[in-house]
């Protein structure tokens, strides 16, 4: 079964026209889609729960529930409210988690996504990019896929540490045990980027369903080919990953804007060839406090 979505907003109060396609499909293998996505402006993101059927599939929309609750969808919301919302989705999820016979039985859900959000007079229009287990995001410029969040996982603790590889990560025995989730404990860190609203973007968020299936390189010639299909690059995406084996249920979201006002328009928040610009001080993950 697959679940499709496609859709194109201009947010008021700012210089945005976002477009985004999503796809989420439970795969060849898997009998329940534990996968969640919302993608409605200005939040786009991807939940992969964990828990075991019900548990799993309960976890990851208890986290689309509390972002509906505390985002004013339609306009950009604040730094602030992004963070509140996920840690109101970390009580919410611990809240599944039930007391049994053979102790309790855990509810939990990874969370990557991004939002465009107003930071202040000083920084202006922002793209929040927050990740929380092994869920990702990257952008593409349309020549190059870049991975900005960074795995919660033992296999990434371990390439850190110079243990093993980059390329041998994904055929690890601990591949699948990640070191980060929404629900394990009472209080949960999650990573946070602000980037400038550039003049185009394009971000991906998806499960480790897709990253699964296609490394970098193989991503990347889907996005290049864009190959029309009625759910859009994120369908491009999904099929692709279920054609390879979809060994997991497999979530993708593209999100394209165009962001960008005369009052913003200097180098110091985007390339003269519309690329995201690098912005060490911008760029680098922070760890997000409660709101």
């Amino acid at each position: 079964m697959a679940i499709d979505e496609e859709g194109r907003a201009a947010l008021p109060h700012s210089s945005a026209i976002v477009a985004h396609s999503a796809s989420s499909d439970v795969g060849r293998v898997r009998q329940v889609n534990e996968d969640s996505f919302l993608a409605e402006a200005p939040v786009y993101l991807v939940a992969d729960g964990m828990g075991g059927h019900a548990k799993g599939d309960a976890a990851s929309r208890a986290v689309l529930e509390t972002f509906r609750r505390h985002i004013e969808f339609g306009r950009p919301s604040t730094p602030e409210q992004v963070l509140d919302a996920i840690h109101t989705a970390n009580e919410a999820v611990r809240a599944l988690s039930e007391e049994g016979e053979e102790g309790t039985a855990v509810a939990g859900t990874t969370l990557a996504g991004v939002a465009l959000v107003d930071a202040g007079a000083a920084d202006g229009l922002r793209w929040m990019v927050f990740n929380i287990g092994d869920s990702r995001v990257y952008t593409w410029d349309g020549r190059r896929l870049r991975q900005l969040s960074v795995d919660h996982s033992a296999v990434q603790e371990l390439v850190d540490a110079g243990v093993i590889r980059a390329a041998d990560a994904e055929r690890h025995p601990e591949r699948n045990v990640i070191t980060r989730a929404l629900g394990a404990d009472e209080t949960v860190e999650p990573d946070v980027w602000l980037l400038p609203a550039a003049e185009r973007q394009v971000f991906l968020i998806c499960s480790d369903g897709l990253t699964k299936e296609l490394g970098d390189h193989a991503i990347a010639d889907v996005l290049a080919a864009g190959g029309g299909h009625a759910q859009g690059l994120a369908g491009e995406l999904v099929d692709e990953a279920l054609a390879r084996g979809g060994r997991d249920n497999v979530t993708v979201v593209v999100v394209e804007a165009e962001s960008g006002s005369a009052e913003h328009d200097d180098e110091t928040t985007r390339d003269r060839d519309g690329r995201l610009t690098d912005d060490p001080g911008s760029t680098s993950p922070r760890h997000g406090g409660h709101a």
